[in-house]
């Protein structure tokens, strides 16, 4: 009696399934153009009836040219200086760096990132494996990127990850501490929160480090002083009008990020407020754009450049079958203080 398991589906089946020819199959794998969308969709179809697996790519043996980095968005200095790490790092291991953009349009179908067609050509081809930088797959992508063997490593993923997963990050909340803990020295006790997406990890983090300090510090821990909209400038400049415009205006605003901060900076400028004379902030992230701001901003140092690297080099441990130290890797944070501080008036 065979003791051999059933055999792996193969192309050949997958392109007889769908009716076409095995290079066509493989073209809609891969990804190549010229390809109808009714082709495409019965082959993707087929793949996934017969639970086809590619059998080529760094999983098989062969060493990886190349990783996958895709953001949810480019426009903010935090991705570019994650990027940095990852290629810099990639450069020293002597592979290639692919980066997609989950905002970079309207969805093309099966060319999106983390399709199913799209995860497929992953693991189909000579990738290391994925960095998904502030970008939360779904369950069914996440399945299908385990069972297809591609391994991912997270950057600030947007909700919590559990030891399934592995994740690159810093600590958030002890850099929400450190951020409030200099306010309140300074003598502040009205701070206000400004922080991004309710629902974004990283800021809710920073959120909590806030509260902590306050509520230990004998600072006000009012609702009205905590905002959460995005990490852009133009919410920034909206959350800092609606608390300046409050009949009791906070002190200091701790934003959590420097594009935030940004964006309160300005809301003070043009409601005739001085800084940090009238109003004390601090930022997150230390971008090139806190120590050119006017003035320059005191922020929380996160390692940015350094949570690339360390992503990439995670990545390829992954990608070689070796054990990780850590599931959840936080990289500390620093208060850097420069001119936007002060003790509150009077």
């Amino acid at each position: 009696m065979s003791t051999t398991g059933p055999r792996r589906p193969t192309l050949e089946q997958v392109a007889g399934a769908a009716g076409v020819s095995t290079s066509t199959a493989s073209k809609v794998l891969n990804g190549r153009p010229g390809i109808s969308r009714a082709t495409r969709r019965r082959v993707e179809e087929a793949i996934e009836s017969l639970g086809y697996a590619p059998t080529t790519g760094p999983r098989a043996g062969v060493a990886p040219l190349g990783v996958t980095v895709v953001f949810r968005t480019l426009a903010d200095v935090y991705a570019l200086r994650v990027l940095e790490g990852v290629v810099a790092s990639a450069r020293e291991q002597g592979i290639e760096v692919v980066v997609d953009v989950l905002d970079a349009g309207p969805p093309t179908g099966d060319a999106a990132p983390l399709s199913p067609a799209w995860i497929r050509r992953q693991a189909a081809g000579d990738r290391a494996g994925v960095v998904l930088v502030t970008t939360q797959p779904t369950v069914a992508q996440r399945d299908l990127l385990r069972s297809l063997g591609v391994p991912t490593v997270h950057i600030d993923p947007v909700n919590p990850m559990d030891d399934s997963t592995v994740s690159v990050g810093s600590t958030n909340f002890s850099g929400g501490v450190q951020a409030t803990r200099h306010l309140l020295e300074l003598g502040h006790r009205r701070i206000a929160f400004a922080g991004g997406a309710p629902e974004f990890l990283p800021s809710a983090e920073r959120l909590q480090g806030y509260l902590s300090m306050v509520r230990a510090g004998d600072g006000q821990v009012d609702d009205a002083l905590v905002r959460s909209r995005a990490h852009t400038f133009e919410a920034g400049l909206a959350i800092g009008d609606e608390l300046l415009e409050l009949p009791e205006p906070p002190t200091a605003v701790f934003a959590a990020s420097d594009s935030i901060a940004l964006g309160v900076l300005a809301s003070a400028q043009r409601h005739g407020l001085r800084v940090p004379q009238d109003l004390s902030v601090v930022g997150f992230d230390d971008s090139s754009a806190a120590a050119s701001a006017a003035p320059p901003l005191t922020t929380v140092r996160q390692p940015v450049v350094e949570m690339g690297r360390v992503a990439l080099r995670t990545l390829l441990q992954l990608a070689r079958g070796e054990r990780v130290d850590s599931h959840h890797v936080q990289l500390s944070t620093a208060l850097v203080v420069r001119e936007s501080t002060a003790p509150p008036a009077g």
